[in-house]
């Protein structure tokens, strides 16, 4: 084959004619069609290294009817938790030669749904973290969503596969832990009423306190955010409460904060708990015992059900991981009440 000058935006016709073949034939053997003889195949790719030639990506998602990217929507792309999780999703899925699509709908439940249909077109199959959105909502957005992955939801109609944490399960270790050291009277700082994990850590810690009759645990209203454990850090500090459970690393951080500047000490006034082993979890003062929930594995489960799903084949059962406890230095037994021992 004669030597042809190297060009780095070398056209198909280029290609075409360096090999002798037409230019419908190099777009078969790039796109990877069988129909072409393995022989003419072979001097086709040769052609195109030497010419340094590339297919064009919408060309080649024109001609096999895919993008290959997929979409990920998350409610807050500043939660550690979220970001862990679409770490898992891209890594895998760059593994197969896909590129992840993000986008975050910041809380707002009626911007998920036209956010999951314009991502949607935009790609050959979308992970939706919504857990926020209204159960009849989801049941009606789902079909337009096929394939769709589930993150921390479970489709009531058994279409979309589901991964997810078991909140309801991986609450009652650190009750359990606080109950072990001594706490009678809790608190648990909710996150958003609306939220289906937080409806589920709520039914754990129900169970739970319907199980152990001496041990109080009242639910306050509070949020996801840092700030919003910041701005509960005086109701905790002017409560008789000897423990604090909260919705999630995040606001257990913002409490750490606000009891701090307010002179609260943890865990000798107060022990402090929270939910996901985010990576700072470990190095706040003092370190923070929680739940750890594997949301990367999460990311790379999903992942896996979607990929079986553009290929045409079943995906796997649907996964929950059960959280594990992590006990650092944020709990300890409880301080003791004024005029006891």
């Amino acid at each position: 084959m004669a030597q042809a000058p190297r060009s780095r935006t070398a056209p198909i016709r280029a290609v075409a004619e360096l090999a002798g073949v037409s230019v419908s034939t190099v777009s078969r053997v790039m796109n990877g069609k069988a129909s072409v003889d393995p022989a003419i195949a072979v001097r086709v790719r040769a052609a195109a290294q030497e010419l340094g030639y590339t297919p064009n990506p919408l060309a080649r998602s024109l001609v096999l009817g895919r993008t290959t990217t997929v979409a990920i929507l998350v409610p807050d792309l500043g939660n550690p938790t979220f970001q862990s999780m679409m770490r898992g999703v891209s890594r895998a899925a760059a593994r197969d030669g896909f590129r992840v699509l993000v986008a975050d709908s910041a809380e707002d439940v009626r911007e998920e749904g036209v956010l999951a249909v314009e991502m949607r077109r935009r790609s050959d199959a979308i992970v939706l973290c919504a857990p926020r959105m209204p159960d009849d909502l989801l049941q009606e957005l789902l079909p337009q969503l096929e394939p769709a992955v589930l993150v921390n939801r479970l489709d009531a109609s058994g279409g979309a596969p589901s991964v997810s944490a078991d909140y309801e399960a991986g609450i009652r270790p650190l009750l359990e832990h606080l109950a072990g050291l001594g706490h009678r009277r809790l608190a648990f700082l909710q996150g958003a009423h609306e939220s289906a994990s937080n409806a589920a850590r709520l039914r754990g810690i129900r169970a739970f306190a319907d199980a152990h009759p001496g041990l109080r645990i009242d639910v306050l209203d509070c949020g996801t955010a840092f700030a919003d454990g910041h701005a509960a850090a005086p109701e905790i500090a002017g409560s008789r409460h000897t423990a604090a459970v909260c919705f999630n690393d995040l606001v257990a951080l913002g409490l750490l904060s606000g009891l701090a500047e307010l002179g609260v000490r943890v865990p000798d006034d107060v022990s402090v708990t929270g939910f996901d082993d985010i990576p700072f979890a470990r190095y706040t003062t003092p370190p923070l015992t929680t739940a750890s929930v594997p949301v990367e594995e999460l990311g790379e489960e999903a992942w896996r059900r979607l990929r079986a799903m553009i290929a045409g084949d079943a995906p796997a059962p649907d996964a929950r991981f059960r959280p594990s406890l992590e006990v650092r230095r944020s709990t300890a037994g409880p301080r003791a009440e004024a005029g006891t021992t």
